[in-house]
C-alpha cells in the first residue's frame, strides 16, 4: 500500500471509528440485538439497492420469519411475493433456498465459517465476509463500491475506483485495525463514509473525518478517474422491466394466471420487439421463479 505523510493507518482508521460512533445511520440491523440470520438478509436485501428502500422490507420480513427454518417451512412462492418490488427477485429464491440449507444443515443457526457460508445459495465472497464480520466480529476485509471509492481517494488519489480487483481486498486488509472489534466497526464505517460522504458525484469532503489523510484531496482533487463502463441500456421497455411486470401480476394473483394473462401484462407499457414478453415470460419460467402447473403460471 506504500504509506505516505497523509496516510497513517492507526490514525486514519482511529479518526474514521471514531467519526462512526457518532454519525452513523440508525439501521434496523445494527442493533445488537440482531442476529446473524437478520444481518444475512440484510446483505441479501441490500445486493444493488438502496438502504430507504430495503429497510421497510427488513423489517417486515424479520417480524414474519425471525428464523432461516421458519422461512424454510413456507413455500419458496411466498418469499417471492414477499419481496414485492425490492428488485431482481432470484435473491428472494436464493435466500429461500439457504435458509433451507441452513435449518436442514446448520441447526438453524448461520455458521460463522466463511467457507460454510459460502456453500450456501446465494452467498458471494462479499456476503460471506460481510456475515462473519458484522455477525460474528471476525477479522475479514470486507468491500463494496462504497469502500472502493474511499480507497481510490484516500489511499491512491484517485477520483474513482477502477474495476473490482483482487488488490481491494490487499488494500483494505493493510487498513484494518489489528484489534477484532476495531476491524468490524472499521469494515462498517469505510462503507458507510463512502455511503453518506465520500459519494460518488458530490463528496462532503468538508463533512470527512479523514480529510487530513486523503490522497486525492491532497493532491488537489485530480481529475483522474479510471475509464468509465459503457452505460447500461435504459430501463424503460428492456427485458427486466419487462420480467418486473409479469412479477407484479404474479405477486398480486390469489389464483394461478393464464399464459395469455401473463404475456398481456408484459406488453402493457413500452416493449422494444414483439418477441420480448414471451422471452421474459419464458425466462422467468427458467429462473425459477415461476412454475407452470397444469397449463397455468403460479409463484413457486
Amino acid at each position: 500500500m506504500g504509506e505516505t505523510p497523509r496516510q497513517q493507518t492507526p490514525e486514519l482508521s482511529r479518526a474514521l471509528n471514531e467519526w462512526f460512533e457518532r454519525e452513523a445511520r440508525d439501521l434496523p440491523w445494527r442493533a445488537p440485538e440482531t442476529t446473524a440470520w437478520g444481518v444475512l438478509v440484510s446483505e441479501f436485501m441490500s445486493q444493488q439497492t438502496q438502504v430507504d428502500r430495503v429497510i421497510p422490507h427488513w423489517l417486515e420480513w424479520m417480524e414474519r420469519w425471525p428464523t432461516p427454518s421458519a422461512l424454510a417451512a413456507d413455500e419458496p412462492g411466498e418469499a417471492v411475493r414477499a419481496w414485492k418490488r425490492l428488485g431482481y427477485p432470484r435473491r428472494a429464491l436464493w435466500l429461500h433456498r439457504a435458509a433451507v440449507e441452513i435449518a436442514e444443515q446448520h441447526g438453524d443457526e448461520v455458521p460463522a465459517d466463511v467457507d460454510a457460508l459460502l456453500a450456501l445459495t446465494g452467498v458471494g465472497p462479499y456476503t460471506a465476509r460481510a456475515v462473519a464480520a458484522f455477525a460474528f466480529g471476525d477479522t475479514h476485509p470486507v468491500v463494496d463500491t462504497n469502500t472502493r471509492r474511499v480507497i481510490a481517494r484516500v489511499v491512491h488519489g484517485r477520483a474513482a475506483a477502477g474495476m473490482p480487483a483482487p488488490r481491494d481486498l490487499d488494500d483494505m486488509s493493510a487498513l484494518l485495525p489489528a484489534d477484532r472489534e476495531a476491524a468490524a466497526v472499521f469494515n462498517a464505517a469505510a462503507m458507510e463514509l463512502g455511503a453518506i460522504v465520500c459519494t460518488a458525484r458530490a463528496p462532503r469532503c468538508g463533512d470527512c473525518p479523514i480529510a487530513d489523510l486523503c490522497e486525492w484531496r491532497g493532491a488537489g482533487y485530480p481529475d483522474n478517474a479510471p475509464q468509465k463502463r459503457p452505460k447500461q441500456a435504459a430501463f424503460a421497455g428492456s427485458d427486466r422491466q419487462v420480467r418486473g411486470r409479469i412479477m407484479e401480476l404474479m405477486r398480486s394473483a390469489t389464483a394461478a394466471v393464464t399464459q395469455d394473462e401473463a404475456l398481456a401484462a408484459a406488453a402493457d407499457g413500452s416493449v422494444r420487439e414483439p418477441e420480448q414478453p414471451q422471452r421474459a415470460l419464458d425466462s422467468l419460467v427458467a429462473d425459477g421463479l415461476i412454475v407452470e402447473f397444469e397449463g397455468r403460471l403460479r409463484l413457486p
